[in-house]
């Protein structure tokens, strides 16, 4: 059974996290003397003079209705990289515990384990992009603290199977994060529902995709409340600035343009996939739930820099386990994919 006591690290058991100005009162002020900020402005025509929510509570009870999950179950964060990291900091020893990463995956966590020295345990996914759970029930151990799941994955775009994800949640001691950072691409439903059944399941979610705020860093968690309060007890007091939180409440009062801009994307996508089948040089298209698409290439070198040579940016995962030979191809607008299809017309 899983208990956060019985992973939580120690020291951040007992840590006194920074108390910002802005939480030690409760209610409305009009006066605020209380964190040596500039009271006469800022010299610009928005004023940002004032330190933002260190908890971003607007955006949280936006959100709370948009995702149907109460406002205490949400972190925010610096982009989903920060919550990553911040999984790390507060469940994993250094030197001392491990996380399993199943790639081809989002390359984030491998990188957050060697920042915080923690062991990344991979095992990688099977032929079809899906997890080998004997293999990872193999790979767990007594300091196993971690299990990171991207679903729809990056860069193969599929989505990884509800029920084998299910099997880990009930059966592993320690917590299951599933990034969903395209899942409003997906015809799978979101896990965020799952919350009350599994205490040690973590949901990450971002405003970078299908919302368009990659420039803002806005990324999310989901969790039990007992997991959440720890993520707040770590983070930096404000995490997330006012101008980001500003933008992004505007954002989360459009949510009728971004599911236009979703169904936009998702048949551009299905037309980039009809228009790259005719090539020569490309000898498979992987099924996507992103907003991207994996494709298997006769030469991905070579396309690659011909590509940049003509101004356009792909990227080469042809050195990633599972995905030798492969471009992951990002949707773009009609015109950019156009642009793609017609340049790639005279790739010799």
């Amino acid at each position: 059974m899983f208990s956060i006591n019985n992973i939580i690290r120690s020291n951040i058991k007992n840590l006194f996290p920074y108390s910002s100005a802005r939480d030690e009162y409760q209610g409305e002020a009009s006066v605020f003397l209380d964190a040596n900020e500039n009271a006469f402005g800022s010299p610009l025509e928005q004023q940002f003079n004032r330190y933002p929510d260190p908890l971003q509570l607007q955006i949280k009870g936006r959100l709370s209705e948009i995702k149907g999950v109460p406002v205490k179950n949400i972190f925010l964060g610096n982009g989903s990289d920060e919550a990553i990291d911040i999984l790390f900091r507060s469940f994993c020893n250094p030197g001392v515990d491990n996380v399993i990463l199943v790639p081809p995956t989002y390359g984030m966590y491998q990188v957050s384990a060697n920042i915080n020295d923690v062991e990344a345990r991979k095992v990688p996914l099977t032929e079809d992009f899906q997890l080998n759970l004997d293999d990872i029930a193999e790979a767990i151990d007594d300091h196993t603290k971690l299990i990171f799941i991207c679903s729809p994955n990056n860069p193969t775009g599929n989505s990884i199977s509800r029920a084998d994800v299910e099997t880990l949640l009930a059966n592993f001691g320690g917590i299951v994060v599933v990034d969903e950072a395209y899942i409003n691409f997906s015809r799978q439903k979101t896990f965020i529902q799952e919350l009350t059944e599994y205490a040690n399941l973590v949901v990450l979610q971002t405003l970078s995709k299908a919302w368009g705020l990659a420039g803002l860093r806005i990324g999310m968690a989901f969790a039990s409340e007992e997991i959440i309060e720890v993520m707040n007890k770590v983070k930096p007091p404000y995490n997330v600035n006012d101008a980001s939180q500003q933008l992004a409440l505007q954002a989360l009062a459009n949510i009728d343009q971004v599911n236009g801009w979703i169904r936009e994307i998702l048949l551009q996508r299905d037309k980039l996939v009809l228009g790259l089948k005719d090539f020569d040089f490309v000898l498979d298209i992987y099924p996507s739930d992103a907003n991207f698409i994996l494709v298997k290439t006769t030469d991905p070198k070579g396309i690659y820099n011909y590509l940049v040579q003509k101004g356009i940016i792909v990227r080469d995962r042809s050195k990633v386990e599972l995905c030798q030979g492969c471009l992951r191809i990002t949707v773009g607008t009609p015109g950019e994919n156009n642009i793609l299809l017609q340049t790639l017309q005279d790739f010799k």
